[in-house]
């Protein structure tokens, strides 16, 4: 390899992706309860599993994050190269991921705005903490790949 060639870099998941992910899930939460009401007379509801589920993978990722930092940039020590892809590949499909999720509950609740429901697993309240649920996920997955970044004062970098 010369040295007029470009080395490549890996950038951090522009907003703009993660806004694309939100908006498309927005859309297809909005659409599952239109399809649900449609298909099976009704709406599928929102259980406090998939509530408790989106806020434990964000408290893995966000102590990877933490552990991943302070290794990184407290101690200055390495990571060996194969787990620094793997903690990077995860954070970038997390980040992309929970803001798909977020937006499909923000969608999903978005659709109950202004109608009745007999059921208590429907409506507003849960998708909200749902879509609030996947905003941690997504913002414990972008802490974890900014964890992942080079030191500047790595002569590799």
């Amino acid at each position: 390899m010369t040295d007029d060639q470009p080395v490549g870099r890996l950038r951090p998941t522009p907003a703009g992706a993660l806004a694309v992910s939100f908006a498309l899930g927005m859309i297809g939460g909005w659409l599952l309860h239109r399809l649900g009401d449609r298909i099976w007379d009704s709406a599928p509801p929102v259980t406090w599993v998939q509530i408790l589920v989106l806020f434990f993978g964000a408290a893995i990722l966000g102590a990877t994050a933490w552990a991943t930092w302070r290794q990184v940039h407290v101690r200055r020590m390495w990571l060996e190269p194969h787990r620094a892809v793997n903690r990077l590949v995860l954070a970038k499909s997390s980040a992309l991921v929970g803001s798909l999720v977020a937006g499909g509950y923000a969608g999903y609740a978005v659709s109950w705005i202004g109608l009745a429901s007999e059921r208590p697993g429907h409506g507003v309240g849960r998708s909200l903490l749902a879509a609030l649920a996947g905003l941690v996920l997504t913002l414990a997955a972008v802490a974890l790949e900014r964890a992942c970044r080079v030191r500047k004062d790595d002569p590799s970098a």
